[in-house]
């Protein structure tokens, strides 16, 4: 990591720090490609795919009895540990619940009620990094607000990560298919021969992903197209650098494009933060 003082940046490396990018339009048409074959040709082209970008043969789409496995035979301090974080996540979301109501005004009654969506995709990310907290903060959400179907999409591969199979088991996943990137979330929202088709997608994911999320948000509806990760840690002489290390890395490790900043008055706090880094 590098340590720079502000004053000695040039103009274009200090533009650099605020460039936002999600590099999404030199994929549009491919991922296009990629959509419009999924719509057409279903499991084929889902199996295919797996071959081609992740170098894997998929024998059964479904994964979903793996998810159980995992959760009996995972450590017993990780399996404590994601559902402690189920616990707390569903706690959070159970506050969100709006209630119905309904009153008379002026002799008509009106009123509101919340019904949730029947079927929803859940897309969990893979490949460099495992995230069961993708796993649960995704799944549980979806099931406190009485969701009937949870699909989850995750990438393929010849071990598929046991922690992420087990958060999806305590978070409730009523269904999981190995299949990523655009191709996944182009089944999610057309269907295949396996994977059903769903009412919105949500999850993150790499600029493939939202590639992908953007082509098909007129079939389906999406949570939000989300840039590549990014954070800025403002610390000053009292700050921990092991902390701070931590918070960049945390984010940096999503994504190649990631960017990550620490900004502080302490020069020898900066070098610090760098060595910590590295």
């Amino acid at each position: 990591m590098n340590a720079n003082a502000v004053a000695e940046l040039a103009p274009d490396e200090r533009r650099a720090l605020f460039e936002r990018d999600a590099g999404i339009a030199a994929i549009e048409s491919d991922v296009a490609d990629i959509v419009d074959r999924v719509r057409e040709e279903g499991d084929v082209a889902l199996r295919e795919y797996a071959e081609e970008f992740d170098d894997v043969t998929v024998g059964s789409l479904d994964v979903t009895d793996e998810a159980e496995r995992a959760y009996d035979e995972i450590d017993d301090n990780l399996r404590a540990a994601i559902e402690t974080a189920a616990d707390n996540v569903r706690e959070f979301h159970e506050r969100q619940v709006p209630d119905d109501w309904r009153e008379s005004f002026n002799g008509r009654e009106l009123g509101r009620r919340y019904r949730p969506i029947e079927r929803v995709g859940a897309y969990v990310p893979g490949g460099s990094a495992a995230y069961p907290s993708s796993a649960l903060m995704t799944v549980v959400p979806a099931n406190v607000a009485g969701v009937e179907q949870v699909a989850v999409t995750t990438p393929p591969a010849e071990t598929i990560n046991p922690a992420t199979l087990a958060a999806l088991h305590v978070a409730g996943a009523d269904a999981i298919y190995q299949a990523g990137g655009a191709q996944a979330i182009a089944a999610l929202a057309s269907g295949t021969e396996t994977v059903p088709r769903v009412q919105k997608i949500v999850g993150p994911g790499n600029r493939w992903v939202t590639a992908a999320k953007a082509a098909v948000r007129n079939d389906c509806s999406i949570d939000f197209l989300a840039g590549p990760s990014e954070v800025c840690v403002l610390a000053d002489e009292t700050a921990d650098p092991r902390f701070v290390a931590t918070d960049l890395l945390a984010q940096a490790e999503h994504d190649p494009n990631a960017s990550v900043v620490a900004v502080t008055d302490d020069e020898a706090l900066a070098g610090r933060i760098a060595a910590e880094v590295d």
